[in-house]
């Protein structure tokens, strides 16, 4: 673990870590939890954004790592900015996390820290700015830490997620505009499960209505392919009409495209 961030962490005292799981805020946790024990409280909000495989790996996960581990309900769905999915959608969800973690942070004292990376400064993420308007603060991009970086660390402290696949909200897969709604998370999150069933760990499934857009790396093309008739089935039986699949391939924050 670098010693600059155990440092860095123990000088800010009492921490609440958004935990989601993931590569950035797992290393984040173990780093928070090295430097003050128990007062490091890693906090994941469960929504209906958030896959039911993840909500349980982050228990697991927090059990195995021994980490001082809470589980807070958020509903994003009950706010019609939110599930009027514009641009700003991330904004809100943030805003509806850090209404959850800041009475549990000023409880213990404490300041809320997110696991975003240096890497992430450079999408279309408004959730971050409404964090750190909130009090929240970023170690990793203090000390300048890349994903890459991240992942090398990680893997050298043996974290079962140096390798693991970035998995954003299930509504990252909603065109901005297309409502949020539970039925279409849910298609999103059971079309995703069939893939992972044949073998695909990295993958997003993108909501177009009654045509599922499937996105695999570039080198797991040929596959998908092989297996197209699995994959058809597991996307009709998720509730889509159609399956297409996305020659680029893989590409994060492809939805944010019609920004410009």
């Amino acid at each position: 673990m670098s010693e600059q961030l155990i440092d860095h962490l123990r000088s800010l005292g009492p921490v609440v870590v958004a935990f989601s799981g993931g590569v950035d805020s797992t290393y984040l946790a173990v780093a928070a939890t090295a430097a003050l024990g128990p007062d490091a409280l890693c906090v994941t909000a469960s929504s209906a954004s958030l896959a039911a495989a993840e909500e349980d790996g982050t228990r697991d996960l927090a059990g195995r790592l021994g980490l001082n581990h809470l589980v807070v309900t958020t509903d994003e769905l009950a706010d019609p900015r939110y599930v009027a999915n514009g641009a700003d959608r991330c904004a809100w969800c943030k805003t509806h996390l850090m209404d959850a973690l800041a009475p549990i942070a000023s409880e213990r004292g404490a300041i809320v820290l997110l696991g975003v990376n240096l890497d992430d400064l450079g999408d279309h993420r408004p959730g971050q700015q409404v964090a750190a308007e909130r009090g929240a603060i970023f170690p990793l991009v203090e000390l300048g830490m890349t994903k890459a970086m991240i992942r090398t660390e990680s893997a050298r402290l043996e974290l079962p997620t140096a390798d693991k696949p970035s998995s954003p909200c299930l509504a990252s897969r909603l065109p901005y505009g297309t409502p949020v709604t539970m039925s279409r998370l849910r298609s999103v999150e059971r079309a995703e499960a069939s893939l992972r069933d044949l073998g695909f760990s990295d993958l997003r499934v993108r909501h177009h209505g009654e045509v599922a857009l499937v996105e695999v790396p570039e080198a797991e093309l040929d596959r998908a392919i092989a297996k197209r008739s699995e994959i058809v089935a597991g996307c009709r039986a998720a509730g889509f009409s159609f399956c297409a699949l996305d020659l680029e391939g893989l590409g994060s924050g492809r939805l944010n495209r019609v920004l410009g």
